[in-house]
């Protein structure tokens, strides 16, 4: 039960990195960067350190007594982290969301899982289990589902397209709907989507390589909040890269001043917007904690269930917002696919650690 319970947690996490974006459509007059940077300060600053402050009995004492490797470690694996994620955005302007997306988060889910037994030398002892065949099965499955959610989102993508260039083409002439067609670079997008999987895997890792931390909160109270004293390392590394990164486009752009002016009467609500971003963002690790502890001998598969369910709810949170409305019956079939997929991935996934409770 507490197998089953462990996947609900993770459920609810995925659902929180499923909706962080939305808040990202009221911004007004913020560049890219301004709106990035603060919310990473909420999620990747802000919220680590409280959080653990609340949930971690005798914190002080607690980072006292943690092996200072484990700490490296965590922090310099989420450095690595922060710098797939500015991979995975700027991936995005070459090849679109939905191939980013299906290439980035496929190598993650598949990589960030079997990273840890792999590391700790106990990929034979898993593979000899009773559930290792649900397991195995779960994840190359999860796999094959988001890559087939990336498909139908970039035919998404297309028929969105073909339907704005016949808009512009009937209202405006076709010189204007040529004008407006994104470039497409696979050469350029492909390198930073692998670059992007690669990386995104070693927050499972940080996690993972923080363990000694999470074991020595455990020991002074802290019971199943012992992951959030992790965070303060792993998610502290993502933001300096990430911080790195925003400050040398603030330079490139002159954006500074949109921290204190939007040119309008936004900046409140862009504020509201990040802080909410950010929190719904910070959501997903609370929750994946939670969920983390409960998963029993195969913890391991804490990151395939999270990235998998992030992007089935990620799928259905575009259905509820009607973004799929206007595409083709091909690709809502396609779709319908990829979600019954993911879906049976997550049931194999269960299972498999259900057998091992």
């Amino acid at each position: 039960m507490e197998v089953i319970n462990g996947v609900l947690y993770h459920a609810v996490g995925a659902s929180g990195a499923a909706l962080c974006y939305t808040p990202q459509k009221k911004l007004v007059g913020w560049s890219w960067q301004t709106y990035w940077l603060a919310q990473a300060f909420i999620c990747w600053f802000v919220l680590p350190i409280v959080v653990a402050y609340l949930t971690i009995p005798e914190l002080a004492a607690v980072l006292k007594e943690a092996p200072s490797s484990a700490m490296q470690k965590s922090f310099f694996l989420g450095m690595a982290y922060g710098i797939g994620g500015t991979a995975f955005g700027i991936a995005i302007r070459y090849v679109g969301f939905s191939l980013t997306y299906a290439i980035a988060v496929g190598i993650s889910c598949v990589l960030g899982t079997l990273l840890p037994p792999l590391v700790h030398g106990t990929l034979d002892e898993v593979l000899s289990s009773h559930g290792a065949a649900f397991i195995v099965s779960g994840v190359l499955m999860g796999a094959v589902g988001i890559a087939l959610c990336g498909a139908a989102g970039r035919n998404k993508e297309i028929d969105l397209d073909k339907q704005k260039q016949n808009d512009l083409l009937f209202g405006n002439g076709r010189e204007k709907a040529q004008a407006s067609k994104p470039v497409f670079s696979l050469a350029k997008g492909l390198p930073l989507c692998l670059l992007a999987g690669v990386l995104s895997a070693l927050y499972g890792f940080s996690l993972d390589q923080g363990k000694p931390i999470a074991d020595i909160a455990a020991d002074h109270g802290a019971g199943n909040y012992q992951g959030n004293v992790v965070y303060i390392f792993s998610n502290t590394g993502a933001f300096v890269t990430t911080l790195l990164y925003c400050l040398y486009l603030h330079s490139k752009e002159k954006t500074f001043g949109q921290y204190v002016s939007t040119g309008g009467k936004g900046l409140f609500v862009n504020y509201l917007m990040a802080m909410l971003t950010g929190l719904l963002w910070y959501g997903q690790f609370f929750f994946y904690g939670l969920g983390h502890v409960r998963m029993g001998k195969f913890k391991f598969t804490s990151w395939a269930i999270h990235m998998i369910m992030l992007v089935l709810l990620s799928a259905v949170v575009g259905l509820i917002l009607k973004e799929w409305k206007a595409t083709s019956v091909k690709t809502k079939q396609l779709l319908v696919l990829a979600l019954a997929v993911l879906l049976g991935a997550i049931l194999l996934l269960t299972y498999g650690n259900w057998m091992e409770e």
